[in-house]
């Protein structure tokens, strides 16, 4: 599958693909959403899961690199202290860290009815922009119950990109921004493995953009500060230590930088990375455990890889986007449109 902007003409370059081009070329990673379309309300929950099964008992390696850290994202801390992840990763407005939060934590219970009794409390991570420019955010409009149904929603194969899920209000540099996807293969110890990443979008100033052909679109919008924000989440099947995954997933700002972010003070870029090679059991009970990790010499691969399906993933998400009126009658053009409008 090549991917919507690749379909309207641009080019990211020779390297290879996975054949969803999604964070889901990652075996075993799911993603759900549920969006949320009413009068004022153009909002949502994303869902990333990187397995299907119990992540409190079974948690995999994580890491997060904070950009720029202007944002109100739950549980950060104690990824980087721990170097794991033990619930899924939820996406949403920035009023909605809270309630989404709560969604996890009760799901975790009612999988692992110990936490916070027998054993210790359990690690929500939720993420998110702020959406309000296209949607009344003061309503609160995401319940526990959307952030159920997102969690519900999560599965294997294709990806819905634009607007949908936590992206259905969000804008970038000036057009309609939200959800998008992309991904690379990396051949590695004889087998093909796949790092994918997953955005959301709501950042840059607009005239920035710089697509990877050179050209900068005009989105016809008044020119404002870069006060928005970006969340990258990138997934990989491939083992490394947590150093190691830290490097890559600091490589994501590389692939905003490409397209003319310069993270401005008032904007939350934050990525976090995960990789399901490496599952680390809650209950284990050995001394010492054994550890696979990447050959440091074959990290620039994943660097390479990092960056270039994080500048995909952006583009896919305002190529995918569809223009819109929201809240105050306020309006984000479609890259499609004036990709379409030039040939």
């Amino acid at each position: 599958m090549s991917g919507i902007a690749r379909e309207l003409g641009i080019s990211f370059g020779a390297s290879l693909t996975g054949p969803l081009n999604a964070i889901t070329d990652v075996p075993g990673v799911l993603v759900g959403h549920r969006t949320i379309r009413s009068g004022d309300l153009n909002t949502g929950v994303t869902a990333i899961l990187p397995h299907g099964g119990n992540l409190y008992r079974k948690k995999v390696l994580a890491a997060c690199d904070i950009i720029n850290g202007f944002g109100k994202s739950a549980g950060l801390m104690q990824v980087e202290e721990l170097g794991t992840l033990e619930t899924p990763v939820l996406l949403a407005n920035t009023f909605g860290v809270g309630t989404c939060a709560n969604a996890l934590i009760r799901a975790a219970i009612a999988e692992n009815p110990d936490i916070g009794r027998e054993t210790v409390t359990v690690n929500p991570v939720v993420m998110e922009c702020n959406d309000g420019y296209l949607s009344d955010i003061q309503a609160l409009a995401a319940t526990e119950d959307d952030a159920r149904a997102a969690l519900a929603a999560a599965a294997s194969g294709p990806v819905a990109e634009g607007n949908v899920g936590a992206g259905t209000g969000m804008s970038c540099f000036g057009f309609k921004g939200g959800i998008g996807t992309a991904s690379r293969r990396i051949e590695l110890g004889g087998r093909d493995h796949h790092l994918g990443v997953l955005v959301l979008t709501n950042f840059g100033r607009a005239g920035d953009l710089i697509l990877p052909d050179g050209r900068r679109p005009d989105p016809r919008s008044k020119v404002e500060p870069d006060k928005g924000s970006v969340i990258v989440i990138l997934a990989t099947d491939i083992a490394m230590e947590h150093r190691q995954l830290k490097r890559v997933v600091r490589r994501c700002g590389a692939g905003l930088a490409r397209l003319g972010a310069y993270w401005g003070h008032g904007s939350g870029d934050i990525a976090l990375g995960f990789s399901t090679a490496r599952i680390v059991d809650h209950d284990e009970r050995a001394d010492f455990l054994a550890i696979s990790a990447l050959n440091e010499n074959r990290i620039d691969r994943l660097f390479r890889a990092a960056a270039e399906a994080t500048e995909e993933a952006v583009v896919n998400s305002m190529c995918a986007a569809e223009a819109m009126q929201g809240w105050a009658g306020h309006f984000r053009p479609s890259l499609a449109d004036w990709l379409r409008s030039q040939s």
